[in-house]
């Protein structure tokens, strides 16, 4: 099988989610491919058997190119097994890691015509020391809002791995 994985990150954490995803294809034997959601050849779309899409969320959105993606690829998406992911920080609570409890991918799959054949969302990481002044300070505000981690010198990763491993065994199958 020959999987390509399509994504979209801010700070790079779903890049790390990607890849995990992408070594555990290869080491169960098939390829996998990773491309950032800007950068997607035709040629990659047509040449692969199954596609999984991937993208955070900032400030309650996924970024505009994953829409753009998904609508201007959509036909390709729906001729081969699909997957999309979500990753954002209110992913961090066990009962919002729902596609049908998350209010992002909710909100998200309701804008977009494709309906991916799997949806999956993850925890987020904040990473305080890697943002600017103003950033930082907003999203220390949002976390202090919903009872996240506020201190600014941490960095905490709330993906459930094994969850991510189950996704990518399902992916597969």
């Amino acid at each position: 099988m020959r999987l390509l994985i399509v994504y979209s990150t801010i700070d790079g954490h779903t890049l790390e989610i990607c890849e995990r995803i992408a070594q555990l294809a290869r080491e169960a034997g098939h390829e996998a491919e990773l491309a950032e959601v800007e950068h997607v050849p035709v040629e990659r779309l047509e040449a692969c058997d199954r596609i999984v899409i991937g993208a955070s969320i900032r400030y309650g959105r996924h970024r505009p190119a994953v829409s753009t993606f998904i609508d201007r690829h959509q036909a390709a998406l729906e001729a081969r097994p699909n997957a999309f992911f979500s990753v954002n920080a209110v992913g961090r609570k066990p009962h919002k890691r729902q596609p049908d409890t998350n209010p992002y991918v909710r909100k998200f799959l309701r804008q977009i015509r494709w309906k991916p054949q799997q949806v999956e969302v993850f925890g987020g990481k904040v990473d305080y020391p890697r943002y600017g002044f103003f950033e930082r300070h907003m999203i220390r505000l949002i976390m202090w809002i919903t009872g996240g981690p506020t201190d600014p010198r941490s960095v905490t990763d709330f993906t459930d791995w094994a969850q991510v491993e189950a996704f990518a065994r399902r992916v597969m199958a």
